[in-house]
């Protein structure tokens, strides 16, 4: 998926979500020692800033190099690419090395890893016994009604495209594996929703549909599944005003846990 992601790190760096600062504070308050977190996935780094202001050093790694590029700047945070053909030797190392980092976190990513693979290495890495993985994600916005009609038929376009991942998405984490010991904050099969919302003009939501994967998936085959008539059909469901602020609203779900001993 990194090739995707390059290709679209700027939309995704300035139309993306952010996170309630209460949700940083949450998970630190579950690590005694607050020196060294790890951000897999970081995309523009949103999360890995978050995490930041409750750490005195994050590691933010991502497949994707255009990511990295745009990511967003912290005294405290230390942007790596890290490409598919690194060893999990190496990529140890890179982290901090074992039993190094107390909080790991994967903001909309985890269902893109070779999970097997990913959880090993988180085994190695976090500090035991108190040391934290958190994972989240998040469905697709709403808005009103007649805005979220259109956009079902969109994405009923795009669903053949979509990567089979999707349905660790599609179903809020509850079949996502995730081979940790609760903490509170949700469990294997059983992940904590929260409400997400966001203020964005009509620009700025279709910034966000350019930036999906599935765009670049469907484009590479051929497809434009922003077509002009698909686009005019979404404005004018939002209000045919480009500038036009509406509240949209995401359902995010997250699981933490730490390493079973």
């Amino acid at each position: 998926m990194a090739v995707y992601y390059d290709q679209q790190a700027e939309a995704y760096l300035n139309t993306r979500p952010t996170y309630p600062s209460d949700w940083y504070s949450k998970l630190a308050s579950l690590t005694p020692n607050r020196t060294l977190a790890w951000d897999a996935g970081t995309g523009n780094g949103q999360a890995a800033i978050g995490v930041a202001e409750h750490y005195e050093k994050v590691i933010a790694t991502d497949v994707s190099e255009g990511q990295i590029k745009h990511a967003i700047p912290h005294p405290k945070v230390r942007y790596v690419h890290t490409p598919l053909s690194m060893s999990e030797d190496e990529l140890v190392s890179l982290i901090g090395g074992e039993g190094s980092v107390d909080l790991v976190t994967v903001a909309v990513a985890v269902h893109w890893f070779d999970l097997p693979s990913f959880y090993s290495l988180v085994n190695r890495v976090l500090r035991k016994p108190e040391g934290i993985i958190a994972v989240w994600g998040y469905k697709n916005f709403t808005v009103d009604p007649v805005f979220d009609s259109v956009m079902k038929h969109f994405i009923e376009t795009a669903s053949p495209f979509y990567n089979p991942n999707i349905r660790y998405i599609n179903d809020s984490y509850r079949t996502l594996p995730f081979p940790f010991e609760s903490v509170g904050i949700g469990s294997e099969g059983n992940a904590l929703i929260f409400d997400l919302t966001q203020e964005l003009s009509f620009d700025e939501a279709l910034k966000e549909l350019s930036s999906w994967s599935v765009v670049s998936i469907a484009k590479e085959q051929g497809v434009d599944l922003l077509f002009e008539g698909i686009v005019k059909e979404l404005k004018s469901a939002w209000g045919d005003q480009s500038n036009l602020i509406k509240t949209v609203n995401r359902k995010a779900f997250m699981i933490a846990g730490k390493p079973r001993i």
